[in-house]
């Protein structure tokens, strides 16, 4: 059985959403880590850590984090949604997982909205737009080493910029879809802006891990890249005071009684997971069902435009992983959720 020793210790960038997630979470559980700068198996500027000691997880992705087994040895790991759900038996308090089923499964399906969606917003508007990539390529790479030098600064620059952009087919950005993508990141700033005016957090008085899967995408997209930053100004300026608010919650005092009664979730709340229907849900069904019949990419149809991407793998078993839990929900539990779901349009996510 692998273990987290204190200090847990973790490697990523501060550029990296995900990263900035789980660091939101440890900061507001009050978790002592050790946080490793760099991309592991790369270049790190981590003063003396010997990160050539440290393993390298498959695929290597941010952030990283690093446990024990039985004998000693030590193994890295990646996912940043289980990795929360397991801190919560190594260091139980604060959990950012409701200890309603139905309000926990809520949780999970905008976690995985902001894990999966936003960041395809994120990476569109940081590789399609001049302004955006031009400030992403110039300051990535010094967020790994200020002290980078000039002439490795400007190639690094221009390779690392077209290799991103290149990869925006991935995440199904392309001139068709854009107007999709753009549109749902607006959308979700004006709804997102809504909930806040009446609950603190997307679960209530307290953070839920879906709180912290959206911040980490907002570091982005409201306090990085000039495009979806003015965007949020406009649009949601309640979500970007929210944002930065988020970064450091570790005096906020949550007590069990903060969170969302699942039994009569907030419109706002409902009105986000309706946005879920619109944007999310399309892409996770034409994929799994493209995965299914072995084809390497699918087609559908978002906001009335084509949607055409290459088939991933991992999103599949995003939809394997949803419908998991929904069919282990009990009783009123299930029934809970199912009307939830259906109230939103979300019901063929759990339903084949």
């Amino acid at each position: 059985m692998n273990t987290f020793t204190l200090p847990i210790r973790l490697q990523g960038m501060h550029a990296s959403p995900y990263t900035r997630k789980v660091l939101g979470v440890l900061r507001y559980r009050r978790i002592p880590y050790r946080f490793i700068i760099g991309q592991p198996g790369l270049f790190a500027d981590t003063g003396h850590v010997d990160t050539e000691l440290l393993p390298v997880a498959k695929p290597s992705l941010l952030p990283t984090f690093y446990q024990q087994d039985e004998a000693g040895n030590e193994r890295a790991f990646t996912d940043s949604t289980p990795i929360l759900e397991q801190l919560d038996q190594s260091s139980p308090g604060r959990s950012v997982h409701p200890t309603d089923p139905a309000l926990n499964f809520i949780n999970y399906l905008l976690e995985d909205y902001a894990d999966e969606w936003l960041t395809r917003c994120m990476f569109h508007f940081r590789w399609s737009h001049d302004a955006d990539i031009e400030k992403a390529g110039t300051l990535l790479p010094l967020l790994t080493s200020p002290s980078l030098a000039e002439s490795m600064l400007e190639g690094f620059k221009a390779d690392f910029s077209q290799r991103q952009i290149s990869r925006l087919f991935v995440v199904g950005s392309d001139k068709v879809t854009a107007p999709v993508i753009e549109g749902s990141y607006i959308r979700f700033l004006q709804l997102m802006d809504a909930h806040l005016q009446q609950h603190a957090f997307l679960m209530g008085a307290r953070p839920g891990s879906s709180d912290f899967a959206a911040f980490g995408q907002l570091t982005c997209l409201t306090h990085f890249d000039p495009t979806p930053m003015a965007l949020s100004l406009e649009h949601g300026p309640r979500t970007y005071a929210w944002t930065e608010r988020a970064e450091d919650l570790c005096g906020y005092e949550v007590e069990e009684g903060d969170w969302l009664d699942s039994r009569n979730l907030p419109d706002s709340l409902m009105a986000l997971l309706k946005e879920v229907a619109r944007t999310h849900m399309p892409q996770l069904l034409a994929n799994g069902k493209a995965l299914q019949a072995g084809e390497k990419t699918f087609e559908t149809t978002i906001d009335g435009l084509p949607w055409t991407q290459p088939s991933f793998p991992y999103q599949g078993k995003c939809l394997l992983w949803i419908r998991e839990r929904y069919n282990k929900l009990e009783g009123d539990d299930q029934k809970v959720v199912h009307n939830i779901l259906a109230t939103a349009g979300l019901l063929p996510l759990v339903k084949d």
